[in-house]
């Protein structure tokens, strides 16, 4: 038997003769997920404001939905994932030609869905439909290659994923409200954010506070951790399934204090002076306000569509906001903080979090509030692809001595 060869760690900036933005995932996924964000947004508002006709046969409304849902943050899932799989299984990134192939996937179903009466709905269906298999098809293989197999789990969200999209697309075909597939899907997020943000705020808030030297750092993975991500389990399939039942309420709260108290273990008030690190723990904390928002659903305090979007723009967009910028810096060789356009970009972001649950407490400002809300949304991700895209598309990082 020939002996194995210990995996060595892929140095970031891996050194690439092709186009620079084919050398890493996060290149093309994480610049067209910003470049997204504020189109597809700007067709909402746009829509809202001004009557601007969107989605075709689809409906303006569920491709409003689907394009945060399964457009936008998809391709901030896909860059992260063939950026940080690699790291985690010592073996070289998608790069290149496979590269191109799979962002021309993600590319076909925008353009498909955002007139899909031009090719036909099914067809515009089916095209949209391909991309979440085919990532988690290159992912598996490349976790199983590494035998990685704990990551294996993070993978079982992006096949609900995948299950969610075909099923909006179901919905939508049948004239039914694919609200359940939405929910579906945003659990999954919620889930991915427990295991992976689990992963990254507390060990990038230990590196932090140790190079300044203070004792008091964030608690290892426990019990504690494990019993927050199985409470979220029941908690999200009752929202799911039966969002105003009322074992739901109990459920998501309960889910909701174990986020908190997990939090609250990472030492998150100790990185006010750095902001990159300190807008990971803010992202976090929209899961447990999420799971109260959802528990106050069925006490008629908050509407569906206002707890939703806690979670959605709250803890998914914020999350991937931050990790976009603090990955796009760490893997191009910017020092890993946060100047003042990524710092306005995460305000931005916070403050359209906030004003959209808010709309549902002021009924005379409501539609008012949720277009401010979506224009801070839309600049918010300005401010990431202005600052961003010049690094993405022409920086590499400098190869380890």
């Amino acid at each position: 038997m020939t002996p194995t060869t210990p995996r060595k760690p892929v140095p970031r900036g891996l050194a690439h003769t092709g186009p620079v933005i084919l050398a890493y995932g996060f290149r093309p996924f994480f610049l067209a997920a910003g470049c997204w964000a504020v189109l597809a947004m700007g067709l909402w508002v746009a829509a809202l404001a001004m009557g601007v006709s969107i989605g075709g046969s689809y409906g303006g409304p569920a491709w409003h939905a689907h394009e945060m849902l399964f457009g936008y943050t998809s391709a901030a899932l896909a860059g992260f994932l063939l950026t940080a799989i690699p790291n985690w299984t010592g073996r070289l990134p998608v790069s290149g030609t496979p590269l191109a192939m799979l962002f021309a996937v993600w590319l076909v179903g925008r353009l498909a869905l955002i007139a899909p009466d031009m090719i036909g709905l099914p067809l515009a269906i089916v095209l949209d439909s391909a991309f979440l298999p085919l990532l988690l098809a290159i992912c598996l293989r490349e976790i199983v290659a590494g035998k990685k197999w704990r990551d294996l789990k993070v993978l079982a969200g992006v096949a609900a994923l995948a299950v969610a999209n075909i099923g909006f697309h179901a919905f939508i075909v049948f004239g039914d409200d694919p609200g359940l597939a939405s929910r579906l899907a945003v659990s999954a997020y919620i889930m991915l954010i427990g295991i992976i943000g689990g992963r990254i705020v507390p060990s990038f808030t230990r590196n932090w506070l140790a190079k300044r030297h203070v004792i008091t750092l964030p608690a290892p993975y426990d019990l504690l951790d494990t019993l927050a991500l199985l409470g979220s389990l029941p908690a999200l399939a009752a929202w799911v399934i039966l969002p105003q039942h009322p074992a739901t309420a109990l459920l998501a709260a309960l889910a909701g204090i174990l986020h908190l108290l997990r939090l609250r273990r990472w030492q998150g008030w100790r990185t006010g002076a750095e902001r990159l690190v300190l807008v990971l723990h803010i992202a976090y904390g929209f899961i447990p306000l999420g799971f109260l928002a959802i528990a106050l659903v069925p006490l008629g305090v908050l509407d569906q569509a206002s707890a939703l979007h806690v979670f959605t723009i709250g803890a998914i967009g914020l999350m991937t906001l931050a990790v976009m910028s603090r990955a796009t810096r760490g893997h191009t060789g910017l020092p890993l903080t946060a100047p003042w356009p990524t710092a306005t970009s995460y305000v931005l972001l916070l403050l359209a979090a906030l004003l959209r649950p808010l709309a549902n407490f002021a009924p005379d400002l409501y539609m008012r509030l949720i277009e401010i809300s979506g224009l801070c949304w839309m600049l918010a991700f300005v401010f990431y692809v202005a600052e961003y895209a010049p690094a993405i598309l022409g920086r590499r990082k400098a190869r380890p001595e």
